[in-house]
């Protein structure tokens, strides 16, 4: 008999079909909340317009992205070029284009790895705490005292430029930031009373980890994540700018902004149009997360 009890504590951290309940209707009330907001959904609206740009970028551009034409070289926007070409004659409008497929690649992906990295790390750190969560912290403390931007740099700069490296160093660069959000979350919910009468009971770790800590962590890493993927945008952006980034003739728009900023007297369209677009859907997902937050916030949603 008494080997049913740890099996019979653990539907209560998130079976019971009163929290399902009351975890429906707290998810709806977050939708309602963030729907209310005019700013998240401009956040919104400019994530799926870029989205949709990435996905169906071949269909949109009216040329390919490599398509030279030297005599045309520097023309101002025309019909036949709706933003002007470049310095080698290609259509800077298509470029742009297929430069939102690249950077949302890069951006959602980079993301993707430091959230999972830095969740498990932090969750890891948070619940068993001791020597691990020094051991792991310290770490994520070291890789904080640099600037994103020169860590990853010296990660590109040992690996070799490039999409994947790229990738890879602002994926690296961005985990010490989950780390420390799951850490302070999983501190927070371990000490509330269905987790510490779990354990007692018996609960074993990982359906106490899967329950109760990782469903709880969740929205504050979802907020942080769709922040993130502004300011790996932004990082990417800044490795393309300094050639280390997709290459040549990939139409990344950081690097677009380097092979362009020399033109700008003659040729200001070219500069102009991918900076705006690195500034709207870094606008895009700031707005939408900022919208998440306030959807998200416990206290707003018992206001």
């Amino acid at each position: 008999m008494l080997s049913s009890t740890p099996e019979s504590a653990t539907p209560s951290l998130a079976t019971h079909p009163a929290m399902r309940r009351a975890e429906r209707s707290a998810l709806r009330m977050a939708v309602k909340r963030f729907w209310r907001n005019v700013n998240a959904r401009i956040g919104f609206g400019l994530i799926a317009l870029f989205t949709l740009i990435a996905l169906f970028a071949p269909k949109i551009a009216p040329a390919g992205y490599d398509d030279e034409n030297l005599l045309g070289r520097l023309k101002s926007p025309s019909g036949l070029h709706w933003i002007g070409t470049d310095e080698l004659g290609r259509d800077v409008f298509s470029r742009v284009i297929y430069g939102a497929r690249i950077s949302m690649t890069v951006g959602l992906a980079a993301v993707s790895g430091a959230l999972v990295t830095g969740a498990l790390l932090g969750i890891a750190a948070g619940y068993v705490g001791g020597r691990l969560d020094g051991l792991i912290m310290r770490m994520m403390d070291i890789m904080l005292a640099f600037p994103s931007v020169i860590l990853a740099i010296g990660i590109v700069a040992m690996r070799g430029p490039g999409l994947n490296n790229t990738i890879l160093a602002v994926s690296i660069v961005n985990i010490p930031v989950y780390a420390r959000v799951a850490r302070a979350s999983t501190l927070a919910i371990k000490e509330h009373e269905y987790v510490t009468a779990a354990r007692a009971m018996g609960a074993r770790a990982w359906r106490v980890l899967l329950r109760a800590i990782l469903p709880n962590a969740a929205s504050p890493l979802v907020v942080q994540a769709t922040l993130g993927v502004a300011g790996a945008i932004l990082d990417a952006a800044a490795l393309g700018f300094l050639g280390l980034g997709a290459q040549p003739p990939t139409p990344e728009w950081g690097a677009m902004l380097s092979d362009s900023y020399k033109y700008l007297l003659t040729a200001f369209w070219a500069a102009l149009a991918p900076g705006v677009a690195i500034a709207l859907v870094v606008l895009g997902f700031n707005l939408a997360g900022d919208g998440l937050h306030d959807a998200l916030d416990p206290r707003l949603t018992q206001g």
